[in-house]
């Protein structure tokens, strides 16, 4: 599928994106980065409508965060919600591609990417790493391999060097095979007729 075609797509998905799982996995991703030093500049890759940046700012209110998406309708949603939970405007919004990120080499304290990985590929990873300072911080989140069932339109989508994981150990391995160190992952299970299940990673730059 070529860039257009993608931007056309989670365009259409915008109205209705940003439902109570993808809010829990961008709350419970950011409580996952340890705190001991807060961030100063962060990247929010592939921010949809904004709930990982606006988690980023609640716990940390770092001086700066710089959120990106391909969606430009997902961009206006986020930045209407912004009226609300940014009033201080400390969150610069982005349209384009969330690799290569648009910030310098080794500027940026911690990047968070929630729900969003499986679409941008190992690539991504390895920019992260460009961009994080040494000691910086990653954290993202992947659909578990058991109950990740995407529509066709994006199952296409879906980057072939990213292996959708089945366990936690298999979900760090992608952290430390992009050179992160200190991988750990954790199981996130939501909902109960239904469950929705994906893995939390948290890793370190070297």
């Amino acid at each position: 599928m070529d860039l257009a075609a993608a931007v056309a797509l989670f365009d259409d998905a915008a109205a209705r994106y940003g439902d109570a799982f993808h809010r829990l996995v961008a709350d419970r991703l950011v409580g996952g980065v340890d705190g001991a030093v807060a961030p100063r500049v962060v990247l929010d890759a592939a921010t949809g409508t904004g709930d990982a940046a606006f988690a980023v700012l609640r716990r940390f209110r770092p001086e700066r965060i710089v959120a990106i998406d391909l969606s430009p309708r997902m961009v206006e949603r986020a930045v209407a919600a912004a009226a609300e939970h940014d009033p201080d405007g400390r969150i610069e919004w982005r349209t384009g591609p969330a690799a290569p990120a648009p910030v310098a080499d080794a500027a940026v304290d911690l990047v968070v990417c929630a729900s969003s990985l499986h679409f941008l590929g190992m690539g991504a990873l390895r920019d992260w790493r460009r961009v994080l300072r040494p000691g910086g911080r990653v954290a993202f989140s992947l659909p578990a391999a058991a109950t990740f069932r995407p529509a066709p339109a994006f199952a296409d989508l879906v980057h072939a060097d990213i292996p959708i994981p089945d366990d936690e150990d298999a979900a760090a391995a992608i952290a430390t095979a992009a050179g992160f160190t200190r991988a750990r992952a954790e199981r996130l299970v939501a909902g109960d007729d239904r469950p929705r299940t994906g893995f939390l990673v948290h890793a370190t730059a070297p």
